[in-house]
């Protein structure tokens, strides 16, 4: 296992510096512990408006989401063995071809991605903690607790993560029971407060145990072994399900291209656009983007409504502010389209990488568009804020428009491999969190100084809009001279 593991972690490093370069990708962890010491630095101000107990259970649900997002090997491994014929391959997809087993290698993608994540965040992040100890006067035992009780949370996210997609491999409806059963019981913790928090998140339980808010080591230890054990257990029943060899199920499709030509025929890349919109409904990939731009939306509405209600903290989130959300969290669907298929074929047709860009954003916005109207009007209606949808709205279908078409010009067709680039990064974060700023400041002025928000808002938008004309031209001079798989 030893040997795998090792050639598994060499495999994830050439991955991550074959998006940018050695130099940039050793960097990002320094990053972090720079992010983290600049946080620590001030936390002075930060714990004057919340207190420590709540920022400790948002720094755990933050890192046991991040968990679940990294954790889907089921799923993860079954693209990369659908894919095994293209030019790219992975050491998961061996043993088709090689006498490994298949389940000794998701076992290794789990250890691999729980030791690579520890080493590129949980660890840097320590670091720049530790680093600030001179500054902030933290206690090292507490840093050190904090860190254990943190990669208590991220490796739970992670191995339920894991258990969950692998069942999906089994059986559908198996998949749709434990989902259903994991919202149940993270609803009866989060709305109703019917359960314990250590039923939910065990390592938060265990922290909250320890100094500094307890020193109840016996009660701390019992919840840890118990979060231990329900993450051996989850990964051993997920290792358990993945079957001995996997073949892609066998489907067939209707032709469907002329009359989905026919109907867009008459738009500039109608033919482009008709293909792409068969492919993302063959590839089911429709339903998976329906849920990953969804599901952020539910949790920011319920975060949303946790810190003013679970929490009694008097911020102001109105329908304006929900609005912009929507907008930015719309590039995940970006980086879907990207992830439909294998694009290098492409290269042997005459069509450009500007033409294709275009054409996922022209399919972005047909299948983003209602999804963002009916959010808007159905969350504005719940806060009873329908009386700003006339604000909303604008705000919702601008910034979408601005993040897709910024996104689309810094990262082209590879998404997910330029924003592992610190230096496209770092333009991403600062062309995105700063009118997010904005916009959410105004928000929270929107009902004490309407005219003032409204004015402000108009022109933030102005400017959203004519950063994104300017994006949308570029495209073609930044990506004309890109072949496909590049």
């Amino acid at each position: 296992m030893s040997y795998l593991l090792s050639l598994m972690m060499k495999e994830e490093y050439r991955v991550h510096t074959s998006y940018s370069s050695p130099r940039m990708f050793l960097a990002f962890p320094f990053l972090i512990a720079l992010f983290a010491f600049a946080i620590a630095s001030t936390s002075e101000r930060l714990f004057a408006y919340t207190p420590l107990e709540d920022a400790i259970l948002l720094l755990h649900l933050s890192v046991f989401l991040y968990g679940l997002s990294v954790g889907a090997f089921g799923f993860l491994g079954r693209q990369y063995l659908e894919r095994r014929d293209g030019t790219r391959n992975y050491l998961v997809t061996m043993p088709g071809i090689l006498p490994m087993r298949l389940r000794r290698t998701f076992l290794g993608m789990y250890v691999r991605d729980a030791v690579f994540y520890i080493l590129l965040l949980l660890a840097p992040a320590t670091a720049g903690l530790l680093a600030s100890v001179p500054i902030t006067g933290f206690r090292v035992t507490s840093i050190g607790i904090l860190f254990g009780a943190s990669l208590l949370s991220f490796l739970l996210g992670m191995s339920l993560s894991f258990f969950v997609s692998t069942v999906y491999l089994r059986s559908r409806a198996g998949f749709g029971a434990t989902v259903a059963a994991v919202s149940v019981l993270f609803g009866a913790y989060g709305v109703g407060r019917a359960i314990p928090a250590g039923w939910v998140l065990p390592g938060l339980a265990a922290h909250l145990h320890l100094p500094p808010f307890a020193a109840d080591v016996g009660t701390a230890l019992a919840y840890a072994g118990g979060t231990i054990a329900g993450i051996v257990a989850m990964v051993g029943a997920a290792v358990a399900m993945v079957p001995d060899r996997y073949e892609p199920p066998a489907s067939s499709a209707r032709e469907e291209l002329s009359s989905f030509d026919a109907r867009l025929g008459r738009l500039r890349y109608g033919t482009l656009l008709a293909k792409e919109l068969v492919d993302l409904k063959r590839s089911g990939t429709v339903l998976k983007m329906f849920f990953s731009f969804v599901t952020p939306l539910l949790l920011l509405s319920f975060t949303a409504w946790f810190v003013r209600y679970g929490l009694e903290v008097p911020v102001g989130f109105n329908s304006v502010f929900y609005a912009a959300m929507v907008g930015f969290f719309g590039v995940m669907l970006y980086n879907w389209l990207n992830n439909v298929d294998a694009m290098d074929y492409l290269a042997t047709l005459p069509v450009s990488v500007p033409q294709l860009i275009r054409t996922k954003l022209l399919a972005f916005f047909l299948m983003t568009s209602w999804i963002t109207v009916a959010f808007v009007v159905a969350i504005s209606a719940l806060n009873g804020d329908l009386r700003l949808l006339w604000l909303a709205l604008p705000v919702a279908l601008v910034t979408s428009a601005y993040m897709v078409a910024m996104t689309a010009y810094l990262t082209g067709l590879r998404t997910n491999s330029f924003l592992f680039d610190p230096g496209v990064l770092a333009r991403f974060t600062a062309l995105s969190m700063l009118p997010d700023f904005g916009l959410t400041i105004l928000s929270f002025t929107v009902d004490r100084d309407p005219v003032f928000a409204a004015s402000g808002i108009a022109l933030v938008l102005a400017l959203l809009g004519l950063a994104t004309y300017f994006f949308l031209k570029g495209i073609d001079e930044k990506w004309r001279s890109t072949e496909f798989g590049e």
